[in-house]
Protein backbone atom coordinates (compact mmCIF):
# COMPACT_ATOMS: atom_id res chain seq x y z
CA UNK A 1 0.00 0.00 0.00
CA UNK A 2 1.43 3.60 -1.08
CA UNK A 3 1.86 6.03 1.96
CA UNK A 4 -0.55 8.79 2.40
CA UNK A 5 0.21 11.93 1.76
CA UNK A 6 -1.15 15.18 3.55
CA UNK A 7 -3.85 17.52 2.08
CA UNK A 8 -5.27 20.77 3.11
CA UNK A 9 -8.23 23.34 2.80
CA UNK A 10 -5.93 26.14 4.10
CA UNK A 11 -6.20 28.29 1.10
CA UNK A 12 -9.75 28.13 1.23
CA UNK A 13 -10.18 28.51 4.80
CA UNK A 14 -7.95 31.78 3.76
CA UNK A 15 -9.99 33.09 0.91
CA UNK A 16 -12.82 32.72 2.59
CA UNK A 17 -12.10 34.69 5.34
CA UNK A 18 -10.40 37.81 2.88
CA UNK A 19 -7.20 37.13 4.12
CA UNK A 20 -3.63 37.16 2.04
CA UNK A 21 -1.03 34.75 3.16
CA UNK A 22 1.25 37.58 4.61
CA UNK A 23 -1.82 37.82 6.86
CA UNK A 24 -2.62 34.75 7.54
CA UNK A 25 1.45 34.28 8.63
CA UNK A 26 1.16 37.52 10.88
CA UNK A 27 -1.51 35.87 13.45
CA UNK A 28 0.39 32.25 12.96
CA UNK A 29 3.69 33.62 13.86
CA UNK A 30 5.39 32.16 11.16
CA UNK A 31 6.59 34.07 7.46
CA UNK A 32 4.39 34.30 4.26
CA UNK A 33 6.58 31.58 2.58
CA UNK A 34 5.78 29.16 5.06
CA UNK A 35 1.95 29.60 4.81
CA UNK A 36 3.14 29.23 0.93
CA UNK A 37 4.79 26.17 1.17
CA UNK A 38 1.88 24.20 3.46
CA UNK A 39 -0.68 25.57 1.06
CA UNK A 40 1.39 24.31 -1.80
CA UNK A 41 1.90 20.86 0.32
CA UNK A 42 5.58 21.15 -0.15
CA UNK A 43 6.06 21.41 3.76
CA UNK A 44 4.38 19.06 6.45
CA UNK A 45 3.50 21.62 9.58
CA UNK A 46 3.88 20.66 12.55
CA UNK A 47 1.27 19.60 15.02
CA UNK A 48 2.36 22.74 16.79
CA UNK A 49 1.88 24.81 13.34
CA UNK A 50 -1.54 22.74 12.34
CA UNK A 51 -2.81 23.86 15.84
CA UNK A 52 -2.74 27.11 15.14
CA UNK A 53 -3.50 27.15 11.77
CA UNK A 54 -6.71 25.83 12.83
CA UNK A 55 -7.43 28.05 15.67
CA UNK A 56 -6.66 31.04 13.67
CA UNK A 57 -8.89 30.29 10.99
CA UNK A 58 -11.56 29.00 13.31
CA UNK A 59 -11.69 25.94 12.25
CA UNK A 60 -10.97 22.20 13.31
CA UNK A 61 -8.03 20.54 12.19
CA UNK A 62 -9.52 17.89 10.56
CA UNK A 63 -11.15 20.32 8.37
CA UNK A 64 -8.00 21.47 7.24
CA UNK A 65 -5.88 18.87 7.25
CA UNK A 66 -6.33 15.56 6.22
CA UNK A 67 -4.81 12.08 4.29
CA UNK A 68 -4.70 11.66 0.68
CA UNK A 69 -4.18 8.00 -0.28
CA UNK A 70 -2.61 7.53 -3.71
Amino acid sequence: MAEPKLGNNLKEARVKLGWTQAELAQRAGVSRKTINTVENCVFLPSTLLALVLARELGKPVEKLFFLVDQ
